[in-house]
């Protein structure tokens, strides 16, 4: 049975919201006789060269401070790969780090036929975003492992007991681990803070909707568990933020007279689910059952872990909405307050922000968790490159028969009402040393197809296969409700030797000196390989720095901090056939073992800041 794992492509959005294709085709005809026809006004905008309403970005750092010289990308930028192992740039070089079933106490790893209470315990599988919290020769890595299936761990299409159902569940997740550099190399510790987060978990809620009855089953059940870990986030008191990406897919139904509600047809909820067959098996996923009617509302939550602590319960923050979270991209803004930025990855959904009550220090000396107290917010995106944050409370007039609980935990239908911007499925965020959030949007084909919402300021490609960057910047110290927005990069319009130079952005990390870092998932030119680049944010310029292997994705940044290493995964290597890639053993075809998502380390040759 092959799986779903592109859900983000279906789209399940109904509203009439303007869509941002629409927006920009407006924005770029205003402007097509200023640059000489529509052609040129597209490059113009794109290029950020218009000055009309303030949209060149400021040159000026978040704190103010005058930004440094333009960062060096000297490394030599390296052709397209279809091969079955990495590629990096001749100034660098890669080691691997983690893969899949290595044991978290140090003792090496555990055989392919793992069961369920060992991989409970081990290394998951689908690593992606990730951070670390250390020096420059030691410290905690905490990682999110995305989703893993039977037919990757135990070669089996899909699940035939609940035995077999745990081990995938397993693999689901956080892990947190000690890491240190030795004479040999970076490997991980036994260590007493090294633990795993699943979907058997034990969590808590917290937050605006902690005790709300969205949240409550008949079946007394305690919270448990996080899934489809996707992007994350850090915080400045030191713990970690997991996101919940794709959760609908671990559901379905064994009812064939089921039907989803339309909150659940909202977040893509159907009865088979994304073909893991969970609820065949354990009750808590199947839709059919009243006694666990509310278990869906539990996830699609950002969570928080203290990475120093492993006995403290994950927290799910519900102050943040529940959406499919592809990040949460943490600043601190005006006065102190957190501002967590964050995308909703599929077709035709919003991107968000969150801005908390008070100064964040105050806030956590009194006990108080700054992502509990605050305000949610969703973006709409206008065509003269302004855009506005529409709150997501009963103070907006749209949702003021709505309680607070069910607007965060109904967060989609929300943003519906409150009229915010359709994107190219929002991926990941991040801030970059001008102050501009720089967003993802990995692709779209369906827009402007037959039936579907056409082309907008923001979305300007239709038929967008390839996916576009967007950057804004918000008014009063990212605390405003209004701010300034252009495109970065539209993929079409990237060329490396001739040709176009990568598809469908999705990671994304912005460094301190100007250096922004891209990461791809999904087709590429040529069908070569998922890849990871380097751009300038002033010039565009843009280099190849690594390619993965046949049929993984390139995901998830961390840095030491001298930034002289850097932690880059690659999830799903050759889709888990090993006739793609054995990575990270050698490739020697079916023969050889089945490739094992892992986490890379690359440092430079001469020891220098990566990306220069």
């Amino acid at each position: 049975m092959t799986l779903n794992f592109e859900s983000e492509d279906i789209g399940s959005n109904p509203s009439d919201n303007r869509t941002f294709h629409d927006v920009l085709d407006t924005f770029v005809s205003r402007r097509a006789v200023i640059a000489g026809g529509l052609a040129g006004a597209a490059f113009a905008f794109a290029g950020s060269k218009v000055s009309a309403k303030g949209i060149t970005p400021t040159k000026r750092t978040a704190s103010g401070v005058a930004a440094k010289a333009r960062p060096k990308i000297a490394f030599t930028s390296i052709p397209l790969q279809n091969t079955a192992m990495p590629t990096i740039a001749p100034e660098y070089q890669y080691s691997t780090l983690i893969p899949w079933r290595t044991r978290l106490d140090g003792k090496g790893e555990f055989a392919e036929t793992l069961n369920s209470d060992q991989q409970a315990v081990a290394v998951g599988l689908g690593h992606d975003g990730m951070w670390y919290f250390g020096d420059n020769r030691k410290g905690m890595l905490a990682i999110n492992f995305e989703y893993g299936t039977t037919q990757h761990a135990l070669g089996k299409a899909v699940p035939t007991s609940l035995e077999e159902v745990r081990v995938s569940q397993h693999l689901h997740g956080v892990g947190v681990m000690y890491i240190e550099k030795g004479p040999k190399g970076w490997s991980m510790r036994k260590d007493k803070r090294n633990r795993r987060v699943h979907v058997n978990t034990p969590v808590e809620f917290s937050g605006p909707a902690a005790k709300s009855a969205l949240l409550e089953n008949a079946a007394g059940n305690q919270p448990l568990g996080t899934v489809n870990n996707c992007a994350n986030g850090y915080t400045p008191w030191g713990t970690y933020l997991t996101c919940e990406e794709n959760f609908n897919g671990y559901f379905g139904s064994t009812s064939t007279t089921w039907k989803a509600s339309a909150e659940e047809a909202r977040y893509g909820i159907n009865a088979s689910g994304f073909g893991y067959d969970w609820h065949k098996y354990d009750e808590r996923f199947d839709r059919s059952q009243p006694g666990y009617a509310n278990e869906i509302n539990r996830f699609g939550w950002v969570v928080e872990i203290d990475p120093e602590n492993p006995k403290a319960k994950p927290v799910k923050r519900t102050a943040l909405g529940r959406i499919k979270h592809e990040g949460a991209e943490l600043v601190v803004g005006k006065n102190n307050r957190v501002v967590v930025y964050m995308g909703d990855d599929e077709r035709f959904d919003y991107i968000y922000k969150f801005v908390s009550s008070g100064d964040w220090k105050k806030m956590v000396a009194a006990g108080k968790s700054p992502l509990d107290e605050g305000v949610l917010y969703a973006a709409r995106f206008n065509d003269d490159g302004t855009g506005n944050w529409l709150e997501l409370s009963p103070n907006n007039p749209a949702l003021a028969s709505w309680t607070i609980d069910k607007i965060l935990v109904h967060t989609r239908l929300a943003a519906d009402l409150a009229g915010a911007t359709k994107m190219d499925r929002p991926e990941w965020i991040s801030t970059g040393a001008d102050g501009w959030q720089y967003g993802t949007l990995t692709n779209n084909s369906n827009r402007g197809r037959s039936g579907q919402p056409g082309i907008n300021a923001a979305n300007p490609v239709p038929l967008n296969a390839d996916g576009h960057i967007i950057r804004w910047k918000d008014s009063n110290g990212n605390l405003g409700g209004t701010f300034q927005w252009n495109l970065f990069l539209i993929s079409q319009e990237t060329f490396d030797e001739g040709g176009q130079m990568f598809g469908s952005p999705d990671g994304i990390w912005a460094d301190p000196d100007g250096r922004i870092f891209i990461q791809t998932d999904g087709t590429q030119p040529g069908r070569n390989n998922d890849q990871m680049l380097v751009a300038d944010s002033k010039t565009k310029e843009v280099k190849r720095l690594f390619t993965g292997v046949k049929g993984c994705e390139v995901t998830g940044v961390a840095v030491t901090p001298d930034r002289k290493t850097m932690f880059v995964n690659l999830q799903h290597p050759g889709d888990g056939d090993p006739t793609n890639t054995n990575f990270p053993a050698k490739f020697t075809g079916a023969a050889g073992p089945r490739p094992r998502d892992c986490t890379i380390v690359i440092t430079r040759k001469d020891g220098g800041i990566i990306g220069s």
